[in-house]
């Protein structure tokens, strides 16, 4: 098994970073995998639209745990524009590859990092379309 994995990959995994959640956080999103039980929590801080800090707690794989940490260092000080066009194929390539059963957690952390930028454009921005009423 570890042969399938990077050197970078094993050192996300043994020591991931920007773990823990953030108490000043406007955004928080939570992703999950339903078919494999893995559960990703993001707090971010996103300020004039620009990442500013961001922190993730994770229950899940060795794979899911390095994809999540390794996405906060791709996403830390990017503007939100750049966190949007953030695909899970960047994100496993910067580990050096994921094996094909594994590609689902890339894509969760690029899915749920997609997400937050959502909820801070409907929110926190003020970017909410009117209702029409």
């Amino acid at each position: 098994m570890s042969e399938q994995y990077s050197a970078t990959t094993w050192d996300h995994v043994r020591n991931p970073r920007n773990v823990g959640a953030m108490e000043d956080a406007n955004v928080v999103v939570q992703a999950g995998d339903p078919t494999c039980g893995d559960t990703l929590l993001y707090f971010l801080k996103i300020e004039a639209g620009i990442v500013k800090d961001i922190k993730f707690l994770i229950k899940g794989c060795g794979a899911a745990i390095a994809t999540s940490s390794i996405a906060t260092e791709m996403v830390m000080g990017k503007s939100i524009d750049e966190v949007m066009m953030l695909t899970d194929l960047e994100i496993a390539n910067a580990l050096g590859g994921l094996p094909e059963e594994k590609m689902h957690c890339s894509n969760m952390a690029a899915s749920a990092l997609h997400a937050a930028i959502k909820q801070y454009q409907e929110t926190v921005a003020g970017t909410v379309p009117p209702l029409g009423l």
